[in-house]
C-alpha cells in the first residue's frame, strides 16, 4: 500500500515537473537566474533528474547511475525536448525502483547513507519525494515570476 502510494506520488510529481517545463513562453528565462533566485529553473529540473537517479536508480535498482551533482547546478543550456526526454527516463527508473520494493525491504535501511546515520527506506523515500516537491515549486514561482519579465 505504501509502496503504491509513493510510486503514485512520484509519478504525478514528475509529470507536473514536465508540464511546468513545458509551461515556458520564453524557454531562454528557464535558464536565468537573477540576484534574487540564484538557481535556474533549468538546472533545478537536472538536479531532481540527477538526484533521482542517484537515490532510486543507483540505490535501489542498483543501475549502476554515476552522479554529476556539480553539473547539475553548473549546465547552461539543454533543450526542452532533452529535458523532458531526461524526466520520461527518470521515472521509468522509478518505477522500476518501486517495482523491486517489497513491505520487508521497506523495514530496512535506505541502500545509500545520506546523512550521518542510516535511515529506513519509508522515511528516506518520503524525504527524497518532499525534496521532489520543494524544488518542483521553486521551478513553478521562476516561471511564474521570471517568464513574462525577459
Amino acid at each position: 500500500m505504501v509502496i503504491e502510494a509513493l510510486k503514485e506520488l512520484f509519478e504525478r510529481d514528475l509529470n507536473r515537473l514536465k508540464i511546468d517545463i513545458d509551461s515556458y513562453n520564453n524557454y531562454d528565462v528557464m535558464w536565468k537566474t537573477t540576484a534574487d533566485v540564484k538557481n535556474s529553473a533549468g538546472n533545478l529540473c537536472v538536479h531532481i533528474v540527477g538526484n533521482l537517479n542517484h537515490y532510486i536508480g543507483a540505490g535501489i535498482c542498483e543501475n549502476g547511475y554515476v552522479r554529476q551533482r556539480d553539473y547539475e547546478f553548473s549546465c547552461e543550456f539543454m533543450g526542452k525536448r532533452e529535458l523532458i526526454q531526461k524526466i520520461d527516463d527518470t521515472l521509468k527508473v522509478v518505477h522500476q525502483g518501486f517495482d523491486l520494493l517489497t513491505e520487508q525491504r521497506l523495514k530496512e535501511d535506505f541502500p545509500i547513507q545520506i546523512w550521518r546515520t542510516k535511515t529506513g527506506m519509508t522515511y528516506t523515500l518520503m524525504h527524497i519525494h518532499s525534496h521532489l516537491n520543494y524544488h518542483l515549486g521553486q521551478i513553478n514561482y521562476h516561471r511564474r515570476l521570471l517568464d513574462n519579465r525577459f
